[in-house]
């Protein structure tokens, strides 16, 4: 039986784990589960695999990888915080791509560019060089870089047809060796709201951490792999209040979710995911082209 909690929403695999540890009062490992926490380009990251389905019912995600990386000292803007932060997202991004770079990738920049906590996917996707038309017009220039396509569908509400439909349609067009989906997080607490990147390769289900799951996005929906990269945006109301309610020692019964959810986010969200969507854009790129640093890609898009 899961150990996770209804009343607490998260897309954070971190902290499904940590929830999961609180209430089967285990400090260290549960079944199926390995985590380790280390240091990446001078930023806190968390790694956590969920190795079986035992695991996966403990925590409540599929089986996969996820690292979970605090940007904690690029939102506070520290020195050369920028380009460490690139680099580390780069790096755990290539570690799960097809390493053939001639090999194509599809990015897919997930939600609603005109609801701001919903809009990093398709602001991240504004800043990828799309290159698999290049190489047959410049091969001079181009031939050596890996094949990127880059779309940002939008959703149900705006197109009448559900972003899942569409990618499968692209996939089967472009037949890229891997998707890569950008998308915006439910987080379970504040202290991560915007200050945190999730990579996995069990792909996603968007929607989900705000009760609006859709079509999941993943190996046995599309037919290739799916490296799904996400910034948690909002928090659940219902979640932020339970959350609350346990460090002040209150009882967790005494709190119901509202009859209309409520979506937490920050004061400063617009600004943040300007720089959360360009950030995540020029990560992928230099995943994608190794040797591209950030002041190439500047030179790129400008």
């Amino acid at each position: 039986m899961p150990y996770a909690n209804s009343s607490y929403r998260t897309d954070l695999a971190v902290e499904s784990l940590e929830m999961s540890r609180r209430q089967a009062h285990i400090a260290d490992k549960l079944p199926g589960v390995r985590s380790e926490e280390k240091e990446l380009e001078g930023f806190a990251l968390t790694s956590v695999e969920i190795l079986d389905e035992h695991g996966a019912e403990l925590i409540g995600k599929p089986i996969g990888k996820y690292e979970t990386l605090s940007l904690k000292g690029l939102m506070r803007r520290e020195e050369d915080a920028f380009q460490r932060a690139c680099r580390a997202l780069c790096g755990l991004v290539r570690d799960l791509l097809p390493e053939d770079v001639a090999k194509p990738v599809l990015v897919i920049g997930l939600g609603n560019r005109h609801i701001t906590p919903d809009a990093v996917g398709p602001r991240a996707s504004d800043y990828i060089i799309a290159t698999r038309h290049l190489a047959a017009q410049a091969p001079e220039y181009f031939a050596s870089w890996r094949p990127v396509s880059a779309l940002a569908p939008g959703v149900l509400g705006q197109t009448g047809v559900e972003a899942g439909e569409i990618i499968a349609g692209l996939v089967d067009t472009v037949q890229p060796a891997a998707v890569v989906a950008v998308d915006a997080l439910a987080a379970g607490s504040l202290d991560r709201l915007t200050c945190t990147v999730q990579v996995t390769n069990s792909g996603i289900v968007p929607g989900s951490g705000v009760e609006n799951a859709r079509t999941a996005l993943n190996r046995e929906t599309l037919g290739v792999p799916v490296i799904a990269v996400g910034v948690p945006t909002v928090v659940d109301g219902a979640t932020l209040a339970h959350g609350l309610a346990e460090q002040a020692g209150l009882a967790h019964n005494a709190l119901r979710a509202p009859e209309h959810p409520m979506i937490v986010t920050t004061r400063n969200i617009d600004k943040e995911i300007s720089d959360l969507s360009r950030f995540i854009g020029y990560a992928l790129n230099m995943a994608f082209q190794p040797g591209l640093s950030p002041e190439d890609i500047d030179l790129y898009l400008s």
